[in-house]
């Protein structure tokens, strides 16, 4: 019997096994889950919609996932030509995770420069009553 961590109820594997299928296939499998969820029984389609809108999946995430596993896989058998994907392959997710935090501090910055605005006038609202 496989070890499964202990935050994970012996209830929760079915599910997690449904979605990690559904992970697999992609978005076109959630929306049908949640087309035939909402023919059965309405709330289990509108639970799947939730459920899909919460973790993201309607982003996209899980096809994310997909493609960079899909690189990493299956090795071409040139030794030269693997090392070289797998070096360029990992400067791109380090770019990216660069950028994406690069991002995120500009994001912080945006907030700080409103949230600062926000407190001057609200001063100067309070100077002026």
């Amino acid at each position: 019997m496989p070890a499964y961590p202990q935050s994970e109820s012996r209830g929760s594997r079915p599910l997690t096994r449904v979605r990690d299928w559904l992970d697999e296939r992609g978005r076109p499998a959630w929306i049908a889950a949640m087309v035939l969820g909402f023919i059965a029984f309405w709330p289990v389609g509108l639970a799947i919609l939730g459920y899909m809108i919460w973790s993201k999946r309607m982003i996209g995430c899980s096809s994310k996932r997909r493609y960079r596993a899909s690189y990493h896989a299956a090795p071409t058998g040139n030794m030269a030509f693997d090392a070289y994907r797998e070096e360029t392959l990992k400067r791109l997710e380090d770019e990216h995770t660069e950028f994406m935090t690069f991002l995120q501090k500009l994001r912080e910055a945006k907030d700080k420069a409103e949230f600062d605005q926000f407190m001057e006038q609200r001063d100067k609202e309070k100077l002026d009553d």
